[in-house]
């Protein structure tokens, strides 16, 4: 855990058991955490044997942190709240939450997921007492429609990419673990934390999933939770444009694994052609306008993020 990250603590008038079986970690940057820490405080009220750590990386919203310390002190779970004063990416914000986890086991959820059953947590406790496992991944699943049709791609895209069965997961072993809902053993952490030299967003899932799976055992669960933080597509668009250097950093690190992912060819295919980037303002034009069919949209939008990416590996 860094010393050099400037902390402000609030806490729940809850104590936690010397020794709690789980510590569920949630980082956030400007996404609100509260309607997520008001579900874990129903599900785990009364249960000593569970804490709640919310940590800001950076966001420096005073408003929304006013109304996130308002919730973790009156959580009926044992909950801390640790405001960091810069942003330091994702990896190093869930690096320090795990140092600061009283649990052997810690449970990851992003602030802008909600537990989709009433016996979410009970199962991850039951999966950790079984003892099968040293990494557990749940899943994930997205709204069946989008409030805002400008989060109709990104649901759709979430929809064919992320949100796969647990026959589909089981068969793709790493390939598709996300922090978004995992459960570690802190050991396992310990050993192998999470890369912090990734900057923004992209691949540090995937980078550190593939590490520790050569270590320790991973098994997935059918016990998913809801993504609510839809993106627009703008946002989808300036993420896929500037992740180039996390998966170059990726490639570089599991080059046998990127090897068998049909984004490293297509990536490839495009480097052969001169001048491949004109192609982006049409790819952009597909991606915006809402009534070209949604699939279309999507295998733009992946076009054009492997378009960006071949410069990365020029």
């Amino acid at each position: 855990m860094s010393t050099d990250v400037e902390i402000i603590l609030y806490q729940s008038d809850v104590d936690v058991m010397n020794s709690p079986i789980l510590s569920i970690l949630v980082p956030y940057f400007h996404d609100d955490p509260v309607p997520l820490i008001k579900a874990l405080s129903d599900q785990c009220k009364e249960n000593r044997s569970v804490e709640v750590l919310v940590y800001d990386d950076g966001s420096n919203d005073k408003s929304l942190n006013k109304s996130v310390a308002a919730a973790i002190q009156k959580s009926e779970v044992s909950a801390r709240l640790f405001i960091a004063s810069q942003n330091h990416g994702r990896s190093f914000a869930r690096n320090q939450l795990t140092g600061h986890a009283k649990a052997n086991w810690v449970l990851f959820l992003d602030a802008d997921m909600l537990p989709q059953t009433n016996d979410f947590v009970s199962k991850y406790i039951s999966l950790i007492e079984a003892g099968s496992a040293d990494v557990i991944f749940g899943g994930f699943k997205v709204p069946s429609e989008a409030h805002d049709p400008d989060h109709d791609l990104h649901r759709a895209l979430s929809e064919i990419s992320d949100c796969l069965s647990l026959e589909q997961r089981n068969a793709a072993g790493p390939q598709f673990v996300a922090s978004s809902n995992l459960a570690v053993r802190k050991h396992v952490l310990e050993a192998e934390p999470f890369d912090a030299k990734f900057s923004g967003w992209g691949w540090e899932d995937s980078e550190w999933a593939a590490r520790v799976t050569k270590r320790f055992k991973l098994i997935h669960a059918d016990n998913p939770a809801l993504h609510l933080g839809l993106e627009t597509t703008d946002t989808l668009l300036r993420r896929f444009q500037t992740s180039g250097p996390n998966y170059l950093r990726f490639t570089r690190k599991h080059p046998d694994l990127a090897k068998t992912l049909p984004l490293y060819n297509i990536i490839q295919n495009l480097r052969r052609i001169p001048g491949q980037k004109i192609l982006r303002p049409f790819l952009k034009l597909i991606i915006k306008f809402r009534f070209v069919p949604i699939r279309l949209r999507i295998t733009a939008l992946k076009l054009w993020r492997a378009s960006w990416y071949a410069e990365t590996f020029a």
